[in-house]
Order: C-alpha cells, then sequence, then structure tokens
C-alpha cells in the first residue's frame, strides 16, 4: 500500500499490431521514500499496477487528460496552464472529444469501476476516504515549486530544441535531465522526495545517454515519480502553494461530465503564477 502513485500515462491506447507507449510509474510513501518504480504498456497494465499498490486514501497524480467534455478546441484548464505559466514556456496540449489520444478517460474508467474516485479540488481531496486520482502536468510542478530555482524558464529535459543542431540539441538535453535530476536529490524538499531510494530511481543520476528511446525511457519513470510528488505535495500544502486550474467557478470552465466530474488540471504555484481571482495570502 502506498501513499502517493504517480502515473506519466502515455496518451495513445496502441493497436494491435503496435503495443502502447511506456507508462513511467512510481509509488512514494509518506516521507518520500520510492517504494516501488517502473513502467508498464497500455491502460490494462497501468490499471493492474494501480490497484496492487493502494491503500486506503492513496493519492495518484496523473499526467494525462482524464475527464474531456469540450467537443472541440482546448479546455479551459489547459488555456489556463498557458495563461499562468507561459512565461516559463509551459503550455499543455489541447485535447477534446475528437482527440485520438484518450487513454487518460480510458483509464478514469477502469479505476472508477475499481471504486477509485476522482477530485478536482483540495477539500474534497484532503476529505479523502478512498483511494482518489486527480490530473497533474509535471512541468507545472517544477516551475511552481521555487525551491527547484526554474525562475526564468522550464528545464528542456524532454523534447529537443529544434533551433538548434540536432547534435547539439540531444546533448543540452541531457544536460538538462542530469541538472533537474541533481536538483531532486541535492535540494531539501517539503515534502521529502528520496530518489536513492530505490534502485531504477536511484539510477536516473547515471550520467544520460544521447540515445533518444533510452532518453524518453528515462523520462517517462522521472515523470512518474514528479506525479507522485505532486500528489504528496497537494496533500502536503493545499491551496497554500497549489492551484486547480479549470476549477474556480468565477472563471470559465468546461461542463462537468455524465458523473458530474470537472475537467481540471492540479498545478503547483508560485504567488506570480496564480490569477487575479485566484490569489491566495501565502
Amino acid at each position: 500500500m502506498s501513499a502517493y502513485l504517480g502515473v506519466d500515462l502515455a496518451w495513445g491506447l496502441g493497436t494491435e499490431r503496435r503495443a502502447a507507449n511506456e507508462t513511467g510509474l512510481a509509488a512514494l510513501d509518506e516521507h518520500g521514500n520510492v517504494l516501488d518504480a517502473g513502467w508498464a504498456r497500455g491502460v490494462e497494465a497501468v490499471t493492474a499496477w494501480v490497484v496492487e499498490h493502494l491503500g486506503p486514501r492513496t493519492l495518484i497524480g496523473v499526467d494525462a487528460s482524464l475527464v474531456v467534455t469540450n467537443p472541440t478546441g482546448i479546455r479551459e484548464a489547459e488555456r489556463q496552464v498557458g495563461q499562468r505559466y507561459g512565461r516559463w514556456k509551459v503550455a499543455a496540449n489541447p485535447t477534446n472529444l475528437a482527440s485520438a489520444a484518450s487513454a487518460g478517460a480510458r483509464l478514469l474508467d477502469r479505476l472508477t469501476a475499481l471504486d477509485v474516485g476522482y477530485v478536482s479540488d483540495t477539500a474534497g481531496m484532503h476529505a479523502r476516504t478512498t483511494p482518489v486520482l486527480f490530473e497533474c502536468y509535471p512541468y507545472t510542478t517544477l516551475v511552481g515549486v521555487a525551491e527547484l530555482g526554474y525562475d526564468d524558464e522550464r528545464p528542456r529535459y524532454k523534447r529537443l530544441d529544434t533551433r538548434i543542431p540536432p547534435a547539439t540539441a540531444r546533448a543540452r538535453r541531457a544536460e538538462a535531465f542530469d541538472d533537474l535530476v541533481r536538483r531532486l536529490r541535492e535540494t531539501p524538499l517539503d515534502p521529502p522526495l528520496a530518489l536513492d531510494s530505490h534502485p531504477l530511481t536511484a539510477a536516473l543520476a547515471d550520467p544520460s545517454v544521447l540515445h533518444g528511446p533510452t532518453h524518453k525511457h528515462r523520462e517517462d519513470l522521472l515523470d512518474g515519480v514528479l506525479c507522485a510528488w505532486t500528489a504528496a505535495f497537494w496533500d502536503r500544502h493545499g491551496d497554500q502553494r497549489v492551484q486547480v486550474l479549470g476549477g474556480d467557478p468565477s472563471l470559465p470552465s468546461d461542463p462537468v461530465d455524465e458523473a458530474g466530474r470537472k475537467p481540471v488540471v492540479v498545478a503547483p504555484a508560485r504567488e506570480s503564477q496564480r490569477g487575479p481571482r485566484l490569489g491566495l495570502e501565502s
């Protein structure tokens, strides 16, 4: 049983001829120790892994679009990601009911059938009496937690920078990944995160390679850890250091789904990243 789970979900469902991409997975206890970590392919395998790690109040952070009700365009929560974090060059991929990448909705259906709830506000998260999941986005965590030091721009540890030669871009991406891992290992964090407590996450501190698929394999695992730690961060700090994008009734929002669930993204935030009607006293 784990206090916090992280799922960096591959958005595509895969086909009979081609398996889904890897999903990075991580389980943390309340002290930030990594109890389990690894990868799975496909919604069914991810569901099985989650179920194996559930406790009575497990909080699950998922990097994927879980509740989607807009027929076209972009969800309001995704729009607010760009509005609040765009200065740090953070934006969310748009999703709608016509999107082919629907693994998040499928995972939500599978876990709902297994009595895992969905939570879209801090009060409900704190009051949970059963396992619940929510949607998050690792980039907002990295730039929203000031202790990590990304004051000007998100770390470029994912996609290659197409403005520079490919070999240079791969080298810079590897450097950004290694620097991010170093910050996560060396920065005093509240709640704590102990990457060295599990062999697979400890190995993230090994020097990065330039090989693209190997880098993606490691990146997916790191993002799974970040999703789990985002759950711990939200549980620890609540509305003082986290905002729920798409969840403010005074701002535009998408319709709830048939189950009454609201499309939101839970995002750690500095005061400067909050909107004028979302500011809270620290």
